[in-house]
């Protein structure tokens, strides 16, 4: 079941299956989707910011835990954690995954696609 959070026309996603992810990128035409891992460090670090570029950023952020749902991080082809994947009309438009970003810094990387 999806935990959504909506602030301000924007919301912060906890997805567990691959069928709660798609029809979240249906039914909004810009996502962030935000791979994070168990016991990783800088994920942990980055929950809060998550919750501030869901407030303020022009999409919803989808926080997917790789270990639990293995079909969608195989489908983007994440390979550390975390690894953020701006989807624009279903289709990756841009990726960050060199560690911690701040939230001005995610919420330009989707601005730049809206």
């Amino acid at each position: 079941m999806m935990d959504d959070t909506t602030t301000a026309g924007s919301s912060l996603v906890t997805v567990e299956s691959r069928a709660e992810f798609d029809r979240l990128v249906a039914d909004d035409p810009l996502v962030l989707a935000a791979f994070v891992t168990p016991g990783c460090g800088i994920c942990a670090s980055m929950e809060p910011v998550f919750g501030v570029v869901a407030r303020a950023g022009p999409g919803p952020v989808a926080v997917v835990d790789a270990s639990e749902v293995p079909e969608l991080a195989r489908a983007f082809d994440v390979r550390k954690a975390p690894t953020l994947v701006v989807i624009r009309d279903g289709t990756e438009v841009e990726r960050l995954d060199e560690g911690f970003y701040g939230a001005d810094r995610l919420v330009e990387a989707m601005a730049a696609h809206t």
